[in-house]
């Protein structure tokens, strides 16, 4: 078993290797598209669960009615296994897949939360390091609106 102590300590450092290689840099500094002024992580994709089709297209429709997201994706029937109040549960549910500015992510969040009928909606948002600079411009623009006002409402 010791022998293979060096090898398991270079296979974890192998997806970071992989990852260096691919981008022609250093994961933690990812350089910028050449000719783009875009921010890394100035937009976000966040992530909300829906028990249904239905309830997922009236909250995706109203956040890009308000401006909250440039773009909903709905994905249908994930299943969902999570423990809640000491049980373990599984569930079919939608997930949502939202491009927002990641400045609106607490404007979203506070709304998701207003209508949505879960007691603890899930709502979690990644900040987008890199991606197609006149898609991520497009989410920028499209938000702009709402970003530059002081407040949302629901």
């Amino acid at each position: 078993m010791p022998a293979l102590l060096p090898v398991a300590s270079r296979l974890l450092l192998l997806p970071r290797a992989l990852l260096s290689m691919a981008s022609g840099s250093p994961p933690s500094q990812p350089l910028p598209a050449s000719g783009s002024s875009y921010v890394p992580g100035s937009v976000s994709a966040a992530f909300v669960t829906c028990p249904n089709e239905k309830v997922a297209k009236e909250i995706a429709r109203a956040v890009v009615e308000k401006r909250l997201a440039a773009c909903v994706n709905l994905i249908p029937q994930i299943t969902s296994i999570y423990e809640w109040k000491g049980k373990i549960e599984e569930d079919s549910e939608v997930l949502m897949m939202i491009k927002t500015q990641s400045s609106l992510v607490p404007a979203l969040t506070d709304f998701v939360r207003s209508v949505h009928p879960y007691e603890v909606a899930e709502v979690i948002a990644l900040p987008v390091e890199q991606g197609n600079s006149p898609y991520l411009h497009w989410v920028r623009q499209v938000t702009e609106s709402v970003s530059d006002s002081s407040t949302v409402l629901p």
